[in-house]
């Protein structure tokens, strides 16, 4: 009904404009919006105050004018002129029951709209290091990303989702070097692990693989190993200088093809890890983008050459620098070090260089909030290339801090002291997490409640919403026992049985869902259904806790009931879908 008011009022501006009564370039655009008191009607709109300026001429001479130029629009019951000039809409009763015929119609697609109207849009997310397995936190991004891509996916656009695999550089070697430290240590060679290696203890069966593989053709002696190396930071020294030198040593010792092996060896495991790990999640991803490819295809040499042949980079103590302060950042930043390397920025400026390349109407990046620095030097690069900025959204999402029992769980991947994603799958369970992950503002911080996520009560807002679902599918089961069966939801007289004010205003809300959707994708905040399905569980289980279903004394009383309480259930069904939640039929 509001899309069709809005089409209404555009129909009787363009007559307006065609006598004359509002210029053509007014430049405003028509908006229905639903009424704050349903006293005062169902939908209101405030263009004629809008066009009062530039059609100069009184706003409730043109809400008049508008009101007179309107097409009849089905189900509309009257309009009225209020105030200052607003137009307000009030339905007729047999148009509010029109819902359930459209949520009958479209079943698992109400509320799926073409608003993107087939844009391609991709959406990177969780691209976390494959040094370790996914923790609590990587947990909250692959939840939030998975969402927004599914709610645009709703909405009509085109989503490619992307899982940006960085499988170069400094943290790679160091996790390369410590599958060797563990790899040493299974074959007896006693060495103190490096301070700054990667602790966890999945490094283990990645080295115990690795020994299947190539036997003992990787082991050296200690002396060897730790020959004129550094000392380490429990030494007093710095744990950053020696985790170098022992991987500069491990390459020496090992040779590029052995070493290559412990590379890929712990790459390859973690990442089929994470894969299966998203996968169990519900997480699935279209592309997985590998970063070294990057360097490998030349997408780095050419993005800096670019840079390069436009006059943004330039050259000081021996160091390749971008001259990012010109385009909003707070200071330049180097591309290219000294001894020739790129940097991790400059991957960054090629990958976001081939992103556009490959045509994409609108970029998402999802990052951690600990990467909030980043977005200006990212966007600078863009404008730099000559690319639209403006094209790229990054949306910042802060940590999960865990809680059992009142108090916070540690998270260090690196100490290997940390709750991993799939130890809180197997905790809470997948449909717990998903909902808690996103049942907030991605930039707000969120406190995961162990205890509250695994409790089957109201307190609990994923358990009261499947349990709506499910005590649905309880009253639909025991009224087909004895006979009840519901109304076609476009049967006549919906509206004359269906006149509680508990049903007028669960009518209301299901007729929102689609516009709730919307709203949700536009802005990427999943929370906006999770705090609608909330609004609508809680609508119904008040009433079912005050209107008897199937004691009601007349059958077709009860069969419109029906009608309703189908519907509720379908769209809480298709909302649970949207966040990754399933809807159980009994619980």
């Amino acid at each position: 009904m509001k899309d069709t008011l809005t089409q209404a009022l555009e129909t009787a501006l363009a007559t307006l404009v065609a006598d004359g009564r509002v210029p053509a370039d007014h430049g405003v655009s028509v908006e229905v919006s639903r009424a704050r008191d349903r006293e005062h009607g169902d939908f209101a709109s405030n263009l004629a105050m809008q066009l009062a300026k530039p059609a100069r001429s009184k706003p409730r001479d043109l809400a008049e004018a508008l009101t007179a130029a309107m097409p009849e629009v089905p189900g509309l019951a009257s309009t009225e002129i209020a105030g200052p000039g607003f137009i307000n809409f009030r339905l007729a009763a047999d148009a509010r029951t029109q819902v359930l015929g459209h949520i009958a119609e479209r079943a698992g697609d109400f509320g799926r709209s073409n608003a993107g109207g087939g844009r391609p849009v991709q959406v990177e997310f969780v691209s976390a290091n494959p040094t370790g397995p996914l923790h609590v936190g990587h947990g909250r991004g692959a939840a939030f990303g998975a969402t927004v891509a599914d709610l645009l996916d709703f909405s009509g656009y085109d989503v490619t989702r992307e899982y940006y695999v960085n499988d170069a550089g400094r943290q790679m070697n160091i996790l390369a070097v410590s599958v060797w430290m563990r790899y040493l240590e299974r074959h007896g060679v006693e060495l103190p692990f490096p301070a700054n290696g990667y602790r966890g203890d999945y490094i283990y069966p990645v080295a115990d693989t690795l020994t299947r593989h190539i036997g003992d053709r990787g082991v050296h002696p200690a002396a060897d190993v730790t020959r004129d190396l550094p000392p380490d930071e429990p030494d007093g020294g710095d744990k950053e200088t020696y985790i170098d030198a022992l991987v500069t040593r491990a390459r020496d010792l090992l040779g590029e093809a052995l070493w290559d092996e412990f590379f890929e060896g712990g790459l390859n495991a973690i990442l089929e890890d994470i894969r299966d790990d998203l996968r169990e999640f519900g997480v699935e991803y279209q592309c997985w983008f590998s970063e070294r490819s990057l360097a490998d295809s030349g997408a780095i040499d050419a993005a800096v050459e670019d840079l390069q042949a436009r006059g943004a980079l330039y050259e000081q103590d021996g160091a390749l620098w971008f001259r990012s302060s010109d385009f909003g950042d707070d200071k330049d930043r180097v591309v290219r070090r000294e001894n020739g390397d790129y940097t991790y920025f400059a991957s960054d400026i090629a990958y976001h260089r081939e992103k556009f390349q490959r045509g994409f109407d609108r970029v998402i990046n999802i990052w951690g909030a600990d990467h909030h620095g980043y977005v200006p030097r990212v966007r600078a690069a863009l404008q730099a290339l000559g690319l639209e900025a403006d094209r790229l959204d990054v949306l910042l999402v802060q940590f999960a801090i865990l809680y059992r029992g009142g108090e916070r769980l540690p998270m260090s991947t690196r100490a290997g002291q940390f709750v991993t994603l799939r130890e809180l799958r197997d905790e809470v369970g997948s449909d717990a997490a998903r909902f808690f992950y996103v049942q907030r503002r991605c930039d707000q911080h969120l406190d995961f409640d162990l205890d509250l996520a695994k409790s089957q009560s109201n307190d609990n807002p994923m358990y009261y919403i499947q349990y709506a679902h499910a005590r649905i599918s309880s009253v639909l089961r025991t009224a087909g026992e004895r006979g009840h069966q519901p109304a076609a939801a476009q049967a006549d007289g919906l509206a004359e049985r269906l006149v509680e004010p508990h049903e007028d205003e669960l009518l209301d809300r299901l007729d929102r869902f689609p516009e709730v959707v919307a709203a949700a994708a536009q802005a990427c905040e999943p929370h906006q259904i999770a705090q609608y399905l909330r609004e609508l569980a809680g609508g119904f289980h008040t009433y079912y806790n005050a209107v008897p279903f199937l004691n009601a004394g007349d059958d077709e009383l009860i069969r419109a009931r029906l009608a309703l309480v189908t519907g509720i259930k379908q769209v809480l069904g298709n909302g649970l879908r949207l966040l990754g939640v399933h809807a159980p039929e009994q619980m």
